[in-house]
C-alpha cells in the first residue's frame, strides 16, 4: 500500500511503510512446494483448519492489516480519530471461524481480523470500520460517536474494552444465554465471547467476571463463555511479567483453560474450535489464552522505541502473523509468492479507495444529533404500555395475578408502608412480566435485609428471584446481560455506599450501550438502591450514605428517589415502563430511613401510609418520569421549599408548623434526580418568590447545586436558601445529626427567608 511516509529508522521502529516493505520482502523470498494440498484438505498436517477456510482468514486479516495502515494515513492529515490497531493480533480471525455467526461476541479494540471474518456478510465492513475511524455520522453502529467493533446484523456488540470491563456484562449474558426463552435474541445453542488484552485482564472489573464466571461454574449454574486473552506482552510501556498471564489464568478454579500461539493460523484454530466445542457442549465456562504481537505501537502517537530495545521490537516482527500465514498458504501450494502479494496489494486497494470515499462523509453536527440514542425518552409510550398492563392485570390476568399474591391482593391489606409497597410492586411486575428478574445480595430467601423483597422467591421460584455471589460489579453485569439478552433485569444494590464499588458499570458500560450502538443494542434495567440517612438505630457510613454526584452525573440515567408509599409504586412502574419501551437505565433509590416508616405528624397518625392502588388506578396514578409533586399547606403563597428523600418528610413536618403561625408553603417534592423536574421547579419557585432548597447530600457537589443552577437558567430572580448536609461521611450512633440536615436547620432556613 502506497503513500506512506517512513519515519525513524526501520530497524528500530515499525511504520506503516516499515511493515509494508518486510511483509513483502518475507513474501518474496518464499517458494511453493513440489506437492500441492487441495483447497478442501487440511492446510498442514494434524490441523482441522481447511486449506479453503484458511484462503477465507487470510482475506480478513490483510483486511485487518490495511484498516491499520488507513488509519494511519488518515491520521498523518488529521482526517483520522483513532489508530489504536490490530496488527500482531490478526490470528483472531481464526477465533471468529470457530464460531457460529449467531453466537454474541463483544470484542477487544485490536480484534478487527475477528470482525473482518464475522463480518464478511455485510455489504462493506472495510467502509463500517473506517467510517468509525473518521467519525462519519454514516457509520452504522455508533453514528460517528466512537470507533467500535459493532453490528446487529453480525451479533457483535460494540464496546470499547478499554480495562475489561465489558467482561461483567458477557459473564451476564452468557447467564442469560443458558436461560433460553421464545423471545431470546440468540438461538438456545448460542455461546457470549469476549476479547480482551493481558494488561486489563488485571483490572478490578476483570477479576470480578472470572471469579464469578468460576464461581457460577462451582455452584452448578450454566455458563456458556468462552473467553479470549490476546496477550502480546504489553500495557502500552509497561510488559506482562513473563508467565504471568498462564499462572494466573490456569489458577482460576471453574475455568477450562487452553492457550496457543495467537500468530499461528492453524494452531490457533484448532485451540479455538477446540475450547468453541467445550463451551457449546458443556455450557461451562472457558478461556483461550493467545500469545500474540503488538506491531506499529500501541497506537499511531506512541513511539515505543523510547521504551522497547530494537532487539524487543524485531522479535515481534519475525513472529508477524500475517507473514505466518502466508507462509502457510505458500508452503501448502494454495498460493504462490506472486499471488499473496496481488491479494495482499487488491484488498490495499480497496481499503484505500474506500479510505479516500469516507473523507468527505459528514460529520456529527449538533448536540441533538450526538445524544439522540442516549435515553431516548417516550412519556407517552410509557404510559400506554402500563395501561396494557393494568388491562391484562383486570382481564386475562387477573386470576394469575391472584395466584400471585397467595389470593389476597394488595389492595385489599389496607394501608401499606413504603417497603411494603415496593414488595407489591415488584410482585406485579414479575406476575405480568416473565422476562423480569429480581436478584441481589440476599434478596432471595432472606427477602433482603429490610424485607423489601420477602416473599417473592416463594410466589416466583429462584431462577426469576435469587441470590447472588457478593460482588456488586457482578450484580450489575448480570443485568447488563440479561438486558442485553431480551430481559427486564431488576438487581438490587443492597446499600448505596456498595454502588461505588462498581459505578462504572453504569457510568462506561449501561448507559453508553445505546449512546454506542445508535440504539441497536440495549441494556434495560431498574437497580433498586437501598440509600440515604437518618436509620435510628443502625448507621455509620457505609449504611447511611448521602453521596448522588456520580449518578446525576451520568447522561441519559434516570434516578427516582420516591419518598412516599403513594408515589413508590406508580414510579418504580414508570422506570419498569420506560426500561422496557425505551431501554433505559434507572436507579431507583429507595430511602431507608422511610421503609418502615408510618406517622408523619405525630405518633399514630398513621399518615405517612398509603393504600395500594388496584390496576384500575393505575393509569391514572401514572407518574412520568421527570415530573415533581407539589404538597400546598396553608395559603401556599409565602415560601416554596424543594426537596426529595428524607428531606420531605421533615419539610412536611415544618411546613405544617408554619402553617399554624400564618405563613403558607408548598413542598415540592423533587421525585426524580435526574433528570431533574425543571419546569415544575420553576413554576413553583416563582409562585412565592421564595425558595429554600432542603438537600440531605452533601453541600459540595450535592442535589442543590443542581436544583439552584436550574433556577438561575429558568429565570427566577427571587430570594433562594439552600440547607444541606455537612461535607462529611456520615458517624455512628447520634453524632450524625450534626452533619445530616435536620428539622431545626429546615426552621431557620424558612424564618430566614420568610423575613425578608
Amino acid at each position: 500500500m502506497a503513500g506512506f511516509a517512513r519515519v525513524g529508522n526501520a530497524g528500530q521502529v515499525t511504520t506503516p511503510q516499515n511493515l509494508d516493505e518486510r511483509f513483502r520482502d518475507a513474501v518474496s523470498g518464499l517458494a511453493l512446494p513440489e506437492a500441492r494440498r487441495a483447497p478442501g484438505d487440511a492446510v498442514r498436517d494434524g490441523s482441522t483448519l481447511t486449506g479453503a477456510r484458511a484462503l477465507e482468514l487470510f482475506d480478513a486479516q490483510l483486511a485487518s492489516r490495511h484498516l491499520d495502515l488507513a488509519a494511519r494515513w488518515l491520521r498523518s492529515f488529521n482526517e483520522g480519530f483513532y489508530t489504536i490497531g490490530s496488527s500482531g493480533h490478526e490470528g483472531n480471525a481464526a477465533v471468529a471461524a470457530a464460531l457460529l455467526p449467531t453466537d454474541p461476541a463483544l470484542l477487544h479494540y485490536r480484534s478487527a481480523a475477528f470482525f473482518a471474518a464475522r463480518a464478511k456478510s455485510l455489504p462493506d465492513a472495510a467502509r463500517d470500520v473506517l467510517r468509525g475511524v473518521v467519525a462519519s455520522a454514516h457509520e452504522p453502529i455508533a453514528g460517528g460517536r466512537h470507533k467500535v467493533f459493532g453490528s446487529a446484523e453480525a451479533n457483535i456488540v460494540p464496546t470499547t474494552s478499554t480495562v475489561a470491563s465489558h467482561l461483567p456484562r458477557a459473564v451476564g449474558l452468557a447467564f442469560s444465554l443458558a436461560r433460553p426463552r421464545p423471545d431470546s435474541r440468540w438461538p438456545r445453542d448460542a455461546i457470549a465471547v469476549a476479547s480482551f488484552g493481558d494488561a486489563s485482564v488485571n483490572h478490578a472489573t476483570a477479576t470480578a467476571a472470572l471469579n464469578s464466571a468460576g464461581w457460577f461454574e462451582h455452584t452448578g449454574v450454566p455458563l456458556p463463555l468462552l473467553l479470549i486473552c490476546e496477550d502480546n506482552g504489553l500495557g502500552i510501556s509497561v510488559p506482562t511479567p513473563d508467565g504471568w498471564l498462564a499462572a494466573m489464568l490456569q489458577s482460576r478454579p471453574g475455568l477450562r483453560y487452553s492457550a496457543a500461539d495467537g500468530c499461528d493460523l492453524t494452531t490457533t484454530y484448532d485451540a479455538a474450535i477446540e475450547a468453541v466445542g467445550y463451551v457449546r457442549r458443556e455450557r461451562r465456562p472457558a478461556v483461550l489464552h493467545l500469545s500474540t504481537v503488538r506491531l506499529m505501537g500501541h497506537a499511531g502517537a506512541d513511539a515505543e522505541v523510547a521504551y522497547r530495545t530494537a532487539d524487543e521490537i524485531s522479535r515481534d516482527l519475525e513472529r508477524d502473523p500475517l507473514i505466518a500465514t502466508a507462509r502457510l498458504l505458500v508452503e501448502a501450494g494454495l498460493l504462490g509468492p506472486d499471488e499473496v502479494i496481488a491479494r495482499y496489494d487488491e484488498v490495499g486497494w480497496q481499503v484505500r479507495k474506500v479510505a479516500e470515499e469516507v473523507l468527505g462523509e459528514p460529520k456529527l453536527a449538533n448536540v441533538a444529533e450526538i445524544v439522540a440514542p442516549l435515553a431516548p425518552r417516550r412519556p407517552l409510550r410509557a404510559a400506554h404500555m402500563i395501561t396494557e398492563v393494568a388491562t391484562r392485570a383486570l382481564g386475562p390476568g387477573a386470576a394469575a395475578r391472584s395466584r400471585a399474591f397467595g389470593g389476597k391482593l394488595p389492595e385489599q391489606s389496607g394501608p401499606l408502608t413504603l417497603a411494603q409497597t415496593i414488595n407489591a410492586t415488584l410482585t406485579d411486575a414479575l406476575a405480568y412480566d416473565p422476562g423480569v428478574l429480581v436478584f441481589g445480595e440476599d434478596v432471595g430467601r432472606k427477602g433482603g435485609v429490610y424485607g423489601v423483597t420477602k416473599h417473592l422467591q416463594e410466589r416466583f421460584g429462584d431462577e426469576r428471584v435469587f441470590d447472588t455471589l457478593l460482588d456488586e460489579t457482578t450484580i450489575l453485569g448480570l443485568a447488563l446481560g440479561a438486558g442485553l439478552d431480551g430481559m427486564l433485569p431488576v438487581p438490587e444494590i443492597q446499600y448505596l455506599a456498595y454502588l461505588h464499588n462498581a459505578e462504572d458499570q453504569l457510568r462506561g458500560e449501561a448507559a453508553t450501550m445505546s449512546f454506542f450502538s445508535s440504539g441497536a443494542y440495549r441494556n434495560p434495567m431498574v437497580v433498586r438502591v437501598a440509600g440515604l440517612a437518618y436509620q435510628q438505630t443502625f448507621g455509620g457510613h457505609f449504611h447511611n450514605d448521602n453521596s448522588l454526584a456520580v449518578l446525576r452525573d451520568i447522561p441519559g440515567l434516570v434516578l427516582a428517589v420516591p419518598s412516599r408509599p403513594s408515589d413508590a409504586a406508580p414510579m418504580l412502574r414508570s422506570c419498569l415502563a420506560s426500561a422496557a419501551s425505551d431501554g433505559s437505565v434507572c436507579v431507583f433509590l429507595e430511602p431507608i430511613a422511610l421503609y418502615h416508616t408510618r406517622d408523619l405528624y405525630q405518633q399514630g397518625d398513621n399518615e405517612w401510609l398509603a393504600p395500594y392502588s388496584g390496576p384500575g388506578a393505575w393509569t391514572t396514578e401514572h407518574v412520568p418520569i421527570g415530573r415533581a409533586r407539589t404538597y400546598p399547606l396553608g395559603n401556599a403563597q409565602d415560601l416554596t421549599i424543594i426537596t426529595y428523600g428524607n428531606g420531605l418528610r421533615m419539610s412536611l413536618r415544618v411546613a405544617a408548623q408554619l402553617a399554624e403561625q400564618g405563613y403558607g408553603s408548598r413542598v415540592v417534592d423533587l421525585r426524580w434526580l435526574n433528570p431533574l423536574p425543571v419546569n415544575d421547579l420553576v413554576r413553583e419557585a416563582g409562585a412565592t418568590g421564595r425558595v429554600l432548597i432542603v438537600d440531605e447530600t452533601r453541600r459540595s457537589g450535592g442535589v442543590g447545586e443542581g436544583v439552584l443552577a436550574a433556577l438561575v437558567d429558568g429565570g427566577f430572580v427571587g430570594a433562594a436558601r439552600r440547607i444541606a448536609s455537612a461535607d462529611s461521611l456520615i458517624p455512628l450512633g447520634p453524632a450524625a445529626q450534626h452533619v445530616l440536615v435536620g428539622e431545626d436547620a429546615i426552621t431557620q432556613g424558612a424564618r430566614a427567608l420568610l423575613a425578608r
